[in-house]
């Protein structure tokens, strides 16, 4: 009580002193006084310490509550996370690896084969004591051939007839120089072809994901071969060497590779430390020497091929190469090619034939080339005559007398056998021989590895037997035609073993995919039933679920790593005993739903929007059985939500308030007009043409954005944030944090953004005449304050941000109303004062009370929207300014038309998040990722930055899609409504159930189209898309999404107390 002590200590003492000079009675009435006033003060004290204790408890119940929602969203996507992994191991199977070496003194033909040493040649007679190989990265063949019309006019491309002395020497001295295709394997990432230019083995689509992630290469290749007969090796260009070959080079210098938007560093490094060690005073320092151009590649990626910068790094690839040449001696093999191609906008993944056709240039001094009958001339192009880029491992071996790698499986290059007459075909088919002996060895090793007796005996164990009995018979007649009868047995061998291996390597592990499936289907009926199948307040269910599906995930997991010792599968314990916890958590999901059977209700839709949710959701999923439908997704995606906006438009005059009835209807033509404009914002796959044209960049062969994409971001930096504010200023929320959101941060920032990129298309065009190492300090300032903003300060500020509220007092002529509070969802809440005979009225209004939650909601949204624009090209920026204001638009008509409890909401949500994800320049190909985003903020890689910058841009959508989803729950509803934090976690499992409706039937097509001609170039892309889309969404989802809830809730709650 010693608080109300204190405060009568503080009673003044003349009033004391008056009452006791007016005799007891008075002392009397003084005391009574003090004993009310004490009173009514512990009263007081003890009502505020009640309700204090109250509002603690209740947060402590609403943390709690929070988090076991949090448990459950974790749960759900680890779930999903098992079922795509199990599905993926076996579905993109990797090749198995072989640890045997080829041996100088161990011929793969036996004893009576020719053996030497590694001076005069292992296996076979070496032509060259050194080798100078360069790679000019995406030296398409076309670059490297003359171009003319057909009246014979040359090519004004950019790209061509820039590179001319390869096609002329060979031309000219056919005994020196051969130039044919150069075909690629898919995939057409540059450490794939690396590794297959070394090793002479085919990549698996799995091994493109690798690109980023480099690891020393393993198995036998030609730099451990070369390594291993005692030649020293330099190398200078693209650090993929050395993260492929760590040890291996006697000198190096490495050079970041990464940075696409860096046309002149690793070039100018090649062309400062090549040359010095061709100078004869340092001959003696090398054997073989290296080099990796990137300038061909980055101008490419930078701007399309059809640029000025292009011609320039061709020029000065032809002026390298004339200089080559004049220092190289006779005995030095010069072998320039590139490892891919480019499609027309410069980029590669291995989607169309651009993308796989590079160039071959092999050079000597003295004349040891020929040409194959027919071919005197370098062919036009690669339909006349091509060369697989495996064919360069044993054809480089063999020059140069080293063995073969043990795991090759190309063949060699006939010009470079067959002598300058085009005679010596009992050369080339010995060296046939010897590749085809070698691949023999190599099925045979690998048929033993993997225990499979079904390919032991195959066609080509056959042809080998075959081809060995015609070379008895072929060595007796010593004819030329006998000879090349007896190579082309020996070739044939060599093509039926790659076939047989490609199609080896296509197998899959049905059994896990199978597990994989029926786990993702499993968690997608889950999470149907929870957010769809079960009345009333969700949230104090997702407590109670949780626990159950935790403990039944830990028991299955145990079982299923138990079950691996039993011996009834091969399979490993670790894929069993991911799939024993998933299957244990949701058994015990299911399970749990029996106890509450009177709560479950019906999935079957029962008005048109959850029908539409239904249907747009299921014609979706069916659509990705057909190449065709799934090629044309971006098209399909417009005509669903265009249709969505007619009818929201059409519903909207069934509502009899003629203000809800003008705002449904006005957002749902809003709503349509986005959709159409984001669908102008178009990026073409190959198999789109002709029937579509690109918009996203300045042509269709050009990286460059457009000059009109730059003045429509300064256009919506003036625009667009007060387009956000009219929103806000509706219910009066345009207040307190909104102000700062909107009026200064974000105009703020996106006059940054159109800053970043018109000093980035200056630097590209070379507009104003300032070193580019100033440009780029530039950019990267304006774009480090432009992401701090949006993720660092724009979270910090939401997680402590009040409401966007603000008081305001009115007075009023007299009135005898009681005071009295509503809570009802008008434009502001007001609380008056009764008035008396002398005193006004006093009111005091809540502004923006009507939006309490869903105002301070949106303030996340925003703030991300800044941050992820900043990454993508200027016109995908501007794509995702429609969106942020498709999805205030999608809010109005949730409210307008009473649709916050259907699940078109979060269905609609995320086919906005699907659709933009066109408009913003990407497709479902591996072409069209755009890897410069991470270079946008620096110009060094520094994981984990860059790798979330790469997310940011290639799903940024999703990611702003998925940010707004509690918002859906929260736009205009009461404040004090009770199972408000129950319809949040209803629409977020809703929104995840159609991600993972979507992944599931990718999954499903690829699994059932598995020997598709178009799996790897259709299916599987789509099907590790929206794989990507949903553990994405659901890590946005629980670390963003969910957790804004949180501060949205507990920031109210400080003002109007929590509601359970």
């Amino acid at each position: 009580m010693a608080d109300i002590d204190d405060i009568f200590a503080h009673v003044p003492r003349r009033t004391a002193s008056k009452w006791s000079k007016n005799g007891p009675g008075d002392l009397e009435d003084l005391a009574k006084a003090t004993a009310a006033a004490k009173e009514e003060a512990e009263d007081r004290v003890f009502a505020a310490q009640k309700s204090k204790a109250l509002m603690d408890q209740k947060i402590r119940e609403f943390k709690i509550s929070h988090s076991l929602v949090v448990l459950f969203f974790l749960w759900v996507a680890y779930t999903q996370l098992v079922g795509v992994y199990l599905f993926t191991r076996g579905f993109l199977l990797t090749r198995k690896v072989l640890e045997e070496k080829s041996e100088c003194k161990i011929s793969p033909l036996g004893l009576e084969a020719y053996l030497g040493e590694p001076e005069t040649g292992c296996w076979h007679p070496k032509t060259f004591d050194k080798a100078v190989i360069v790679i000019i990265d995406a030296l398409r063949y076309d670059f490297t051939v003359p171009q003319v019309d057909a009246d014979g006019v040359p090519s004004t491309e950019h790209y061509h007839n820039n590179f001319k002395t390869p096609y002329e020497i060979a031309i000219k001295n056919p005994e020196n120089a051969f130039l044919v295709p150069f075909i690629a394997d898919p995939p057409t990432t540059t450490l794939q072809r690396l590794k297959g230019l070394t090793t002479g083995t085919l990549p698996t689509f799995m091994d493109a994901g690798s690109n980023f992630a480099g690891t020393a290469i393993d198995e036998d290749n030609l730099i451990d071969q070369l390594n291993r007969t005692g030649k020293k090796i330099a190398f200078m260009g693209d650090d993929t060497w050395t993260a492929l070959f760590p040890g291996y080079f006697d000198i190096e210098h490495p050079y970041e590779s990464l940075n696409v938007w860096d046309l002149h560093t690793v070039d100018e490094g090649v062309l400062t430390h090549m040359f010095p060690l061709l100078h004869p005073d340092n001959s003696s320092s090398w054997d073989v020497m290296i080099g990796h151009f990137l300038g061909v590649d980055h101008a490419g990626h930078r701007y399309g091929p059809d640029h000025p910068a292009m011609a320039a790094k061709q020029k000065q690839m032809d002026v390298f190469v004339q200089d080559l040449i004049k220092a190289v001696d006779d005995d030095t093999l010069v072998v320039i090619m590139g490892d891919h191609g480019m499609d027309p906008k410069g980029d590669h993944g291995g989607e169309s034939q651009l993308e796989l056709e590079a160039a071959l240039w092999m050079y000597s001094r003295k004349g040891v080339f020929g040409r194959v009958p027919g071919f005197e001339v370098p062919p036009k192009n690669a339909e006349e005559r091509s060369v697989a880029q495996i064919d360069l491992v044993p054809t480089l071996a063999l020059l140069l007398g080293l063995p073969i790698p043990y795991n090759n499986l190309g063949g060699p290059i006939p010009e470079a056998f067959i002598g300058p007459d085009g005679d010596k075909w009992d050369n080339l088919a010995k060296v046939g021989r010897l590749t085809s002996s070698q691949i023999e060895n190599y099925q045979k090793s690998y048929t033993g590895a993997r225990n499979d007796d079904s390919i032991a005996e195959t066609r080509t164990t056959k042809l080998w037997r075959e081809a060995e009995e015609k070379l008895k018979v072929d060595q007796m007649q010593t004819t030329p035609d006998a000879w090349r009868a007896t190579y082309e047995t020996f070739l044939n061998h060599q093509k039926e073993t790659l076939h047989v291996c490609k199609d080896l390597w296509a197998r899959f592990d049905l059994t896990i995919m199978l597990l994989g499936i029926i786990t993702l289907v499993s968690s997608v009926v889950s999470i149907l039933i929870f957010g769809r199948g079960i009345s009333g307040d969700l949230k104090e269910l997702t407590g109670w679920f949780a626990g159950r599906c935790f403990a039944g995930t830990a028991i299955g997991g145990l079982a299923g790593y138990g079950f691996h010792f039993s011996g009834i599968t091969e399979q490993g314990e670790l894929k069993l005993a991911l799939f024993g916890s998933a299957a244990g958590g949701l058994l015990a999901f299911f399970i749990s739903t029996t106890s509450i059977y009177r709560r479950l209700q019906h999935l079957f839709p029962t008005s048109i929007f959850s029908i539409m949710a239904l249907l747009f959701t299921v014609l979706q999923g069916v659509m990705f059985a057909a190449n065709s439908f799934t090629i044309w997704e971006d098209r399909i995606l417009t005509f669903f939500l265009t249709s969505f906006g007619a009818v929201a438009f059409c519903y909207s005059f069934r509502q009899e308030d003629p203000a809800m009835r003008t705002l449904g209807a006005s957002q749902s033509i809003i709503f349509m007009v986005l959709t159409r404009v984001a669908s102008f914002s178009r990026l073409c796959r190959e198999e789109q043409m002709p029937y579509c044209e690109s918009t996203y960049y300045a042509s269709a062969t050009s990286s460059v954005s457009s000059p009109f994409s730059l003045i429509l971001l300064y256009f919506i930096a003036l625009a667009f944030p007060p387009i956000v504010k009219s929103y806000y200023t509706g219910t009066k929320s345009y207040e307190g944090p909104a102000q700062l959101y909107i009026g200064l941060a974000l105009q703020l920032g996106l006059f940054f953004n159109a800053l970043y990129w018109t000093l980035d298309s200056a630097d590209n065009g070379e507009w104003i005449d300032i070193p580019t190492a100033s440009l780029k300090r530039a950019k990267h300032t304006i774009a480090q304050v432009v992401l701090g903003l949006a993720f660092v300060a724009g979270n910090v500020f939401f997680a402590w941000a009040q409401p966007c509220l603000n008081i305001q007092i009115e007075e009023s002529s007299p009135s005898a109303d009681d005071e009295k509070t509503t809570d009802k969802p008008s434009q502001a809440a007001t609380a008056t004062t009764a008035a008396t005979a002398t005193t006004p009225s006093r009111s005091m209004i809540i502004l923006g009370y009507a939006n309490l939650h869903g105002s301070r909601s949106f303030l996340l949204p925003v703030s991300w929207y800044l941050g992820l624009a900043l990454l993508q090209k200027p016109l995908g920026g501007a794509s995702m300014a429609a969106l942020l204001w498709q999805i205030l638009a999608l809010l109005e008509i949730i409210d307008s038309n009473g649709l916050s409890d259907s699940p078109i909401g979060p269905v609609i949500l995320a086919m906005l998040g699907s659709s933009y994800f066109f408009s913003t320049g990407h497709q479902a190909t591996l072409s069209s990722i755009q890897w410069e985003s991470v270079f946008i903020p620096t110009d060094v890689i520094r994981q984990p930055w860059s790798g979330l910058l790469f997310a940011g841009n290639e799903w940024g959508p999703q990611i702003l899609a998925t940010i707004a989803v509690p918002t859906l729950a929260l736009w205009k509803q009461p404040a004090k409504e009770a199972g408000l934090m129950g319809k949040v976690v209803r629409v977020c499992a809703t929104y995840v159930a159609y991600h993972a409706t979507i992944a599931t039937c990718t999954v499903l097509w690829a699994a059932h189209l598995r020997r598709h001609l178009m799996l790897y170039r259709v299916f599987s892309p789509r099907f590790m898309l929206g794989a990507l889309v949903l553990l994405i969404s659901d890590v946005v989802m629980v670390l963003v999404g969910v957790m804004s809830v949180r501060w949205n809730f507990l920031s109210v709650g400080e003002v109007f107390g929590l509601v359970n």
